[in-house]
């Protein structure tokens, strides 16, 4: 008798003896360099962030200054540190009704009362310092008074020794 030929299965494929996957060092290695490009992304991003309000603050304050240059014009002086930066968009705290009449207002297309971070502006009229006839001040990020961060009317305008360059008598008086 002939023998069928039974049909036999296939022998398994030899597991091929290269690598199958990763191991945990080099996953935790790939993590850790994701992670240091995004920390990297991520500064430059909160950097920037930070340098456009700095400049923000600074683009109002020159909008303000020129606010005041105007109401200035209108009334020959500037406000007193009671009527505050409010007189730039309404009338209501103008020390007489003479004022009221002269005001030209409003010098301002909104109301400004906060910085971009929320604190309210420091106007002293006088100036501090003397021959200017205002400060104007933003507290900056930290909110507090007489730090670093906080942006003037006056910065860049101001010499070493904290007295007014030459170029800005315009803005005296």
């Amino acid at each position: 008798m002939t023998r069928s030929p039974i049909a036999r299965p296939a022998a398994p494929l030899a597991a091929p003896r290269g690598r199958r996957g990763f191991s945990i060092l080099e996953l935790l290695i790939v993590i850790g360099i994701l992670l240091a490009i995004g920390g990297l992304v991520l500064v430059n991003v909160m950097g920037a962030r930070d340098r456009a309000d700095i400049g923000n603050t600074k683009i109002q304050l020159n909008t303000f200054e020129n606010a005041l240059e105007q109401f200035r014009a209108d009334l020959r002086r500037y406000p007193t540190e009671e009527e505050g930066l409010s007189v730039l968009w309404s009338n209501a705290n103008l020390e007489s009704d003479d004022d009221r009449t002269l005001w030209g207002g409003p010098y301002l297309r909104r109301p400004a009362p906060t910085d971009l971070w929320g604190s309210e502006w420091i106007y002293r009229q006088p100036s501090e310092i003397e021959g200017l006839p205002y400060d104007l001040i933003s507290l900056g990020p930290d909110r507090e008074e007489g730090t670093d961060d906080d942006i003037s009317i006056h910065d860049g305008r101001l010499g070493e020794d904290g007295q007014p360059m030459d170029d800005f008598g315009a803005m005296g008086g």
